[in-house]
């Protein structure tokens, strides 16, 4: 008899052991998962800080610095965060260097039409950059360090300036741009005394339309881009199909 009136007690004890422990599973599953939004939220404020001086981000920082103890769901944060980026601020989140792992905010540089870009006011420095990248391509994508001076001299800006809005000119396109991954600035072997030359940089080849490149030169020479036919052929190539108008 003792056997049937405990039954109903241990059923009733077991029923609520398993909803502690469902209870219990489900809060772990919220902690967890509020956990990683908070991962993805801080990834997205440490890369954005970084990008506002327009600075690389590697795996391994990002790592190291933000998600920490949860690498092993890399991943799953990192898809989170691409999204994110392209949900809330309209920026795509690429890797520029996948051997590194080296990732950069994605930010189209296009020029408005008619208008010199190196003339736009309020952002000098991406006119520079538009200038000297322009020069670069149409050199055949690799150009010696003296005509890239040269061409900026003609538009009164020259290296050992102390530019009002630029700062310093050199340090600017040789170190900031370099850093930043827009230019390559590479020691010409066998030189003496020592030369150096430009190439577009890993950010520059996903971030900047060569096509509207080649449209913006077409404007400041009238004429008509398919007639540098090489250029054209490139920038055409590169280009993908949803960009090209």
């Amino acid at each position: 008899m003792l056997v049937f009136l405990t039954y109903p007690c241990l059923i009733k004890t077991a029923v609520v052991q398993q909803g502690s422990i469902a209870m219990s599973q489900r809060k772990k599953a919220v902690s967890a998962s509020q956990s990683k939004t908070q991962r993805v939220a801080e990834v997205v404020q440490f890369i954005l800080i970084k990008d506002q001086k327009k600075i690389p981000v590697r795996r391994a920082d990002i790592g190291k610095h933000v998600i920490k103890e949860y690498k092993a769901i890399y991943t799953e944060i990192m898809n989170r965060v691409c999204r994110k980026f392209e949900q809330v601020f309209g920026l795509k989140l690429v890797e520029i260097d996948p051997k590194n792992h080296i990732y950069v905010l994605i930010n189209k540089l296009e020029p408005i039409s008619g208008e010199p870009v190196s003339m736009r006011p309020g952002n000098p420095k991406t006119g520079l950059l538009f200038v000297i990248l322009s020069v670069v391509f149409m050199k055949g994508g690799v150009v010696k360090e003296n005509l890239v001076w040269n061409t900026l001299k003609k538009l009164r800006v020259d290296q050992g300036d102390k530019h009002e809005e630029l700062g310093d000119v050199k340090k600017v396109v040789t170190d900031e741009f370099v850093r930043q991954k827009y230019l390559e600035y590479v020691k010409i072997p066998h030189t003496e005394p020592v030369e150096y030359e430009f190439r577009w940089g890993l950010r520059a080849e996903k971030e900047v339309s060569k096509l509207k490149l080649l449209e913006f030169v077409g404007e400041l020479f009238d004429q008509d881009p398919q007639s540098w036919t090489q250029q054209f052929r490139e920038a055409s190539t590169a280009e993908p199909s949803s960009q090209r108008t």
